[in-house]
């Protein structure tokens, strides 16, 4: 009995001594953590205290068992060689299972690449490297021109141009402006009987079209106006010269402020912008005047003079002249390092932006004034501006950011031109010379270019990259991060310890992936599959719907993109550059012929040669006259139905609606 009591009191003082032992490690963990580890690792922010708590229990436990297990090895030698033994096989499972894994993704990128190359695609880097072309001959040997289109961050030309920068346009007018009033509304009871004669026009205000007639009235005192890609509204009469209209509004009872801004359409004076990133913010400010007066005036902040624009742009005509100068050599090639992916030269996206967005605006605002021989001459500027990104001669390598931007500076392009129809301004020379530069756009190569440099360019990283840069890569800057972001980011612990081969894995599910969207496009015959690519969408979502450590750097990597979205953006940039070609042939035939004509095929071959097809599906576009002698001209859609001719539209604050729905209208904005 004694012997038993003596057992069990010693193992009771065993496991109080193991207690405090590990309080006393818990203890000394905590205590690490809050006071050595900030200044080892310089947190950029607190410890969590649960995290602290967890941390602590782990370390206390595992050092706990650690102590044992060295004192139970050290008591006989047959212990530490079971030890010893135990380790030695553990570390040959981690061996096998890492030479396993790496072998495995090798073989898989291998097979892959034999599959994809005998479908056409090049997964050679090598082949993505433009040969070098005569100085005299590049785009970018230019003056100015590497300077000015080439690499991230601002330059001066970038600056001059920005209209927000000072001295910038905007800024000039804002300062040097006083209000415009454009008109004056007094509220008149609807028993009362006004006189007619003390006013332009008298309105009822509960009349379903008096928004109609208001913004008609607007319209007429401002003038024609149009809408710029910087979120100006442009008007062909100078802001001092616009006289008011006076309106006598019948009401029952006095509307609100509020009221009488919902009387004013966002279309008012000139289209709605195309993005409206600002929708508590009018064209038009209303505001009272007295008892039953409210005084109408433009927001100036948004509006500005053609002739303004034009005197405060001309200062750039030099820079424009040496920038058509350079584009005249027929290759661009960046100079710069080929031989990485992640270390070629890149246009400068936003500096091309400005530049086309500005020489879009004074396009507008020449045709505002009356003068499309000088709009056409920026317009021309514009349009051989997307040569800075198409890589001639061999259009490589042509990054998917490129060919996008490609496709937006086309856009404005486009757009530019439908104002110069809305604004009736186009004449027979500038359409014969507008019809040549659209027949000459050609986006969907580009957009395929785009996607096999893709193919290409991510695994070629993918493969090259230590584990330290795919950590800056994909884990946005987990090399940086400090200990707390790390034990909070998966990406990172994944990416220290995986094996290579799932690498080799994750660049196999890039590339077969990317290869069904080019599929989905044939850029030779200038035909979208909207079916196939919607199936590539499924595959896509269903790949990412569930972790892998074979697609987890994919996810990474390409931020779960939609390539099908870019393919749909480039087929209905393309699908309204053929339609502002068939609309300037259909032009050039109602000068001629005071009419247009009742078939597209009344065109050929004395305004175009050939009739462009639908992008979708290949079948012709679809066009007909209407009962008052206009036209309707669109594509059936990304929904490949044909809806009549029906525009998409969704009814929000946003002019541009789910392009994925209903018809591609002739009317409609590029972007």
């Amino acid at each position: 009995m004694n012997e038993e009591s003596k057992r069990i009191s010693k193992e009771s003082r065993r496991v109080s001594r193991a207690l405090l032992i590990w309080l006393a490690l818990f203890i000394s963990v905590v205590l690490a953590l809050l006071f050595l580890a900030p200044m080892a690792i310089a947190p950029r922010e607190p410890p969590y205290p649960l995290a602290i708590f967890i941390v602590g229990i782990i370390g206390a436990s595992f050092l706990l068992c650690l102590w044992s297990f060295a004192r139970w090895s050290s008591r006989e030698w047959r212990n530490l060689r079971r030890t010893l033994l135990g380790l030695a096989v553990f570390a040959t499972l981690i061996a096998v299972f890492y030479t396993e894994e790496n072998w495995r993704g090798r073989r898989a990128w291998e097979n892959c690449k034999r599959e994809l190359e005998a479908r056409g695609a090049v997964l050679d880097w090598s082949a993505y490297v433009p040969a070098p072309v005569p100085d005299e001959k590049n785009i970018f040997k230019a003056p100015r021109m590497q300077e000015w289109f080439v690499g991230r961050g601002g330059n001066e030309l970038m600056q001059r141009l920005s209209p927000g920068n000072p001295p910038g346009f905007a800024r000039l007018q804002i300062a040097n402006a006083s209000p415009v009033i454009v008109a004056e509304l007094t509220i008149v009871s609807t028993h009362a009987s006004p006189d007619p004669g003390k006013a332009d026009a008298v309105l009822r205000f509960d009349e379903p079209g008096a928004r109609t007639q208001a913004k008609k009235l607007i319209d007429d005192a401002v003038g024609p106006g149009a809408t710029g890609s910087q979120d100006f509204t442009f008007v062909a009469r100078p802001l001092n010269q616009i006289k008011p209209v006076h309106i006598l509004l019948l009401a029952d009872k006095a509307p609100t402020t509020n009221q009488v801004e919902e009387l004013f359409p966002s279309d008012t004076i000139a289209p709605a912008a195309l993005w409206n990133f600002y929708p508590n913010r009018k064209r038009l400010r209303v505001e009272t005047s007295g008892s039953n007066a409210f005084r109408v005036s433009l927001n100036l902040p948004e509006f500005h003079s053609a002739t303004d624009y034009l005197a405060w742009s001309d200062q750039f005509e030099a820079d424009f002249d040496l920038i058509r100068q350079a584009l005249e050599r027929p290759y661009a090639r960046m100079e710069g390092n080929y031989e990485e992916p992640a270390a070629q030269p890149i246009p400068n996206f936003v500096c091309i932006r400005i530049l086309a967005q500005t020489l879009a605006q004074r396009a507008q605002c020449h045709l505002l004034v009356g003068q499309p021989e000088k709009a056409l001459r920026d317009l021309t500027l514009l349009h051989n501006a997307s040569r800075l990104l198409e890589a001639r001669p061999t259009g490589k390598p042509m990054t998917l950011v490129a060919a996008m931007i490609n496709v937006a500076v086309t856009g404005i392009y486009v757009d530019t031109v439908a104002d110069g129809f809305r604004l009736q301004a186009w004449r027979e020379p500038q359409l014969a010379a507008i019809q040549e530069q659209l027949e000459q756009t050609h986006l969907m190569p580009l957009a395929a270019e785009g996607l096999r440099s893709e193919q290409v360019s991510s695994p070629r990283t993918l493969e090259t990259t230590t584990r330290t840069g795919l950590k800056k890569i994909f884990s946005f800057g987990a090399a940086r991060m400090n200990f707390w972001q790390k034990m909070k980011d998966p990406t990172s612990l994944a990416l220290t310890f995986m094996p290579r081969g799932w690498v080799y894995q994750n660049m196999t599910v890039h590339a077969r992936l990317l290869q069904k969207g080019i599929e989905g496009m044939d850029a030779t015959n200038q035909i979208v599959l909207p079916h196939k690519e919607s199936q590539f969408a499924s595959e896509l979502e269903a790949t990412f719907s569930h972790f892998s450590p074979y697609t987890f750097i994919v996810i990474a990597a390409m931020a779960t993109p939609n390539f099908t979205r870019v393919v749909e953006t480039v087929a209905r940039t393309q699908t309204r550059v053929n339609e502002a070609f068939v609309v300037c042939a259909l032009e050039r035939y109602r000068l001629a012929r005071g009419q247009y004509p009742d078939a597209l095929v009344a065109l050929a071959p004395r305004y175009l040669e050939k009739l462009p097809h639908d992008l979708v599906g290949g079948q012709p576009l679809k066009y007909r006259r209407t009962n008052d002698g206009q036209f309707v001209l669109y594509s059936i859609g990304w929904n490949e139905a044909d809806d009549g001719g029906t525009p998409v539209s969704n009814g929000s604050n946003f002019p541009r609606a789910s392009f994925d729905k209903r018809d591609w209208v002739w009317g409609q904005p590029a972007n």
